[in-house]
């Protein structure tokens, strides 16, 4: 059987966080009643002319920027003419051989380019809305149409379903970073398209290129490419071609299915947009979108391996989640200097959003210095490490201070004692197999041992402590 070797190229699509349209002054606005932010412009009427948005330009700069764009010191503004029922003009006010954005790199991950374009109108058919009657009909809110978009082309540098979704996650981390979209996969704002292909490992020449359209999410992204990619595996390996074409991915069925043939690309009879002068980039417009770039995520992954002497696995972790990173930035902040900040970055990855959740606002459950102060006292041995934990769950369900509830529930450190001691006497007693095991020299016993021991002290006991009490008791 032929070994296969994966091509994939993605097609992303931004909408940009500006407060007016791409060419008109109305609001692009998310969930508001169809068809109520609409002009004249944005509708495509006779004789309206369009003006670009100086806001949508600033953030395609800040996205070539961070992305290592070269920028073009004049772009142009196209027609790229085709027929869809939600463009209401009949074509695309685009960009083509003169985009804002030339190539650039992100992650090893060739950008071949980024523009500025405008966004169509959205179709809503009958299973989508109670409000439409009949089982065939479908409307149009135009509310969307002429949302200002940059679309972000990378070259053929992806070779597997998880690489993709790891590269597009860092670019909506990376976007979200830079505040120029807030990359809402659910909401539209952030679009995912997918050229695939096969050839055979070690050629170089790329074989016939599919196109998966419009994903929504990271897991179907991935899914999508997988089920593509196995499609034309199965294809080849049985002497078949693939056929250029457009694909839809059912998430439900898992499914493939064709919603356009491209056995050639599409003429889309580009010419100059009449209405719009070109954009004269100016050195005054760069250096306005360079002062705006925030610490973007790999730059901020590198500053926590070289400054904080946080592992890369780690690092990348904290710096891939904007909202996360800036939470353990806060914590930092917060904590006493002794405290080491791969201490710190493990509490805030592993213990504090794994409760948080998946709806990333950390931030709005937990206080940076509330943590800050619970890593001090496990730092300092006032409580163990499970009793921390004990303690986290109370910050994440009612707040307060960690040493308000550490004296509150009596959480603080067994340190020897009576309380030591007849704790460690009980769990002889209950579990009488372990402990002549042990006298007999199996100290992996211990371990049901020590759990009773932690069980009656509620966590508050010191492992290594009990571990040496027990074996003094035992006499081994």
């Amino acid at each position: 059987m032929t070994d296969w070797e994966a091509v994939i190229g993605l097609e992303i699509h931004v909408q940009l966080a500006t407060q007016t349209k791409m060419f008109c002054s109305c609001s692009p606005v998310f969930g508001d009643d169809p068809n109520t932010h609409t002009c004249p412009v944005c509708l495509g009427l006779p004789g309206a002319l369009p003006v670009a948005n100086a806001q949508a330009v600033h953030l395609g700069l800040m996205i070539g920027l961070a992305l290592g764009c070269s920028l073009a010191s004049q772009s142009v503004f196209h027609r790229k003419n085709y027929f869809y029922a939600d463009s209401p003009k009949g074509y695309q006010i685009s960009q083509f051989d003169q985009p804002l954005c030339g190539p650039g790199n992100l992650a090893g991950v060739r950008i071949h380019r980024v523009h500025l374009e405008d966004d169509a109108a959205k179709l809503i058919h009958a299973s989508e809305s109670g409000r439409i009657a009949g089982a065939d009909s479908s409307t149009v809110d135009f509310n969307r149409a002429g949302t200002p978009l940059a679309e972000i082309v990378t070259e053929p540098d992806l070779h597997s379903a998880a690489q993709a979704r790891e590269w597009l996650a860092l670019l909506r981390t990376t976007l979200r970073t830079l505040g120029v979209s807030d990359v809402s996969m659910d909401e539209g704002s952030l679009r995912c398209d997918a050229n695939i292909s096969l050839r055979r490992v070690g050629d170089q020449t790329l074989g016939t290129k599919t196109e998966l359209k419009n994903m929504n999410s990271f897991r179907f992204v991935e899914r999508g490419i997988e089920a593509e990619i196995i499609r034309q595996r199965e294809l080849l390996d049985s002497g078949q071609t693939v056929t250029q074409e457009t694909l839809h991915f059912d998430p439900r069925s898992g499914s493939l299915t064709t919603l356009r043939s491209k056995e050639e690309a599409h003429d889309y009879r580009y010419f100059p947009e009449p209405d719009l002068l070109p954009v004269e980039v100016t050195e005054a417009m760069i250096a306005s979108a360079r002062d705006a770039l925030p610490e973007l995520p790999i730059e901020r992954a590198a500053r926590y391996v070289s400054e904080l002497q946080i592992d890369d696995v780690l690092a990348e972790r904290l710096a891939g989640d904007a909202e996360l990173a800036e939470f353990f930035d806060a914590v930092v902040e917060a904590a006493d200097k002794s405290i080491e900040a791969r201490v710190l970055a493990t509490w805030v990855s592993d213990d504090a959003a794994g409760r948080a959740g998946d709806d990333g606002l950390l931030a709005s459950k937990l206080e940076p210095a509330a943590l800050a102060e619970l890593v001090a006292l496990v730092d300092d041995g006032s409580i163990t490490t499970a009793a921390g934990r004990t303690v986290l769950d109370q910050l994440f369900e009612v707040g307060g201070s960690p040493a308000a509830i550490v004296s509150d529930q009596g959480l603080g450190k067994v340190d020897g004692g009576d309380e030591l001691e007849a704790a460690v006497d009980a769990a002889i007693a209950a579990e009488p197999e372990a402990a002549e095991k042990v006298r007999a020299g199996e100290q992996k016993a211990l371990g049901p041992l020590v759990g009773v021991v932690m069980k009656h002290t509620s966590g508050r006991a010191d492992g290594g402590e009990v571990r040496k009490l027990l074996l003094e008791r035992l006499g081994s």
